[in-house]
């Protein structure tokens, strides 16, 4: 999938300011090699090494998530907690999963909409009531050629996103999931996932005022 972006364009880099994937994204990177590896050192050998790994990596996001959707921080850490203890409880069965972090965000979604039942506030959540925090943006070497009025102006427009927008744009450019994965963990179609990333790309871009005479091409 391919955005036309129109947004200003680093000299020094020759990326996208905005649509930098490194400026939102944790600096520490954990590739699908990695990962498999790490799936299958777990299920075959029980590693807890790997496993300490997986669980750094992904409690946090998976954290964040949940907050999302039961507004508690102390039972979304609980929840994220459960969604990756019962990884290691069932790690036998890792072989069958298919693709991880939509089963890991699944399930972080379910448990949530489960305790919301058991607390009688919902049957159903919108999208639009889940209200996403995103982590400040770390150094980087795009970073590093923002001036920090610029990347002030930055985490101020992204924080005022709509709920929906936040949601969708912390999950692809912060947690690094793919449109695919975001449509299938919320049950919603990879248009919508477009449209949305093109909201919040436009809505950032008028807030920092950025030039909007040159375009890049980025590669999704």
């Amino acid at each position: 999938m391919r955005i036309l972006c129109e947004y200003a364009i680093s000299p020094v880099t020759n990326k996208c300011i905005i649509c930098s994937q490194q400026l939102f994204m944790r600096e520490n990177t954990f590739t699908t090699d990695e990962m498999t590896h790490c799936l299958h050192m777990i299920a075959a050998a029980g590693c807890e090494q790997s496993y300490r790994r997986l669980f750094r990596w992904f409690y946090k996001p998976l954290q964040q998530f949940a907050f999302a959707i039961v507004k508690s921080r102390e039972s979304a850490e609980e929840i994220a907690a459960d969604v990756l203890v019962n990884v290691w409880r069932n790690r036998q069965q890792l072989p069958e999963i298919s693709h991880l972090k939509i089963y890991l965000y699944t399930a972080a979604k379910n448990i949530s909409l489960n305790y919301l039942r058991k607390q009688n506030r919902y049957a159903v959540i919108s999208l639009d009531n889940m209200e996403m925090v995103l982590a400040p943006l770390h150094n980087t070497p795009e970073q590093l050629f923002i001036t920090a009025e610029l990347l002030n102006r930055l985490e101020l427009a992204i924080a005022k996103l709509p709920p929906r927008c936040k949601l969708i744009f912390k999950l692809v450019r912060e947690d690094g999931l793919k449109y695919k994965e975001v449509a299938a963990i919320l049950d919603i179609s990879v248009n919508t996932i477009d449209a949305q990333m093109a909201i919040a790309f436009k809505k950032i871009s008028q807030a920092v005022n950025l030039d909007m005479s040159r375009k890049q091409v980025v590669k999704q």
